[in-house]
């Protein structure tokens, strides 16, 4: 656990004390001031630099590419990471890919086409096979079609 930003905070409150702050959390001021007087570590700046890559792939895609997508372009541009930094990354710059639309119906169905036999239906249609040889042999059958009718044709 980093305890320099309790140390800190106690440092900016009124009559902060940074000798007993580091007494109580068992570090020593050597240790807290070499932390804030370091920059950011080699990975940080490593971070920072990739991110800055992977927010300008990411605006010259429009916005539409995600983890993926930026690991392959990141992989052809030469910069070989892991594909779980990429999505840190993306998501700690407050980025994400876009998913594709999803099909839309443009038409309305008509409801009287889609009725169930039977209801107001103008005709049945079906196929009657008979006669013959059983396919499996080289034989076809006898088939028909025939359609019934509301009129009774």
């Amino acid at each position: 656990m980093n305890v320099y930003p309790f140390i800190e905070a106690e440092n900016a409150a009124d009559g902060g004390n940074v000798k007993r702050a580091c007494t109580l959390l068992k570090v020593s001021r050597a240790a807290y001031y070499a932390h804030r007087a370091a920059g950011p570590s080699a990975r940080a700046r490593q971070d920072a630099e990739l991110t800055e890559v992977i927010a300008a792939i990411h605006d010259e895609s429009n916005g539409t590419y995600g983890t993926p997508r930026l690991h392959a372009e990141l992989r052809h541009r030469g910069h070989r990471h892991s594909r779980k930094r990429i999505a840190r990354l993306l998501r700690a710059a407050d980025r994400a890919g876009r998913a594709p639309k999803r099909w839309r119906t443009t038409t309305v169905p008509d409801p009287a086409a889609h009725t169930p036999a039977g209801e107001g239906c103008c005709c049945v249609w079906f196929v009657e096979v008979s006669g013959g040889v059983p396919a499996g042999r080289g034989g076809v059958g006898a088939v028909g079609v025939s359609s019934v009718g509301a009129g009774g044709s």
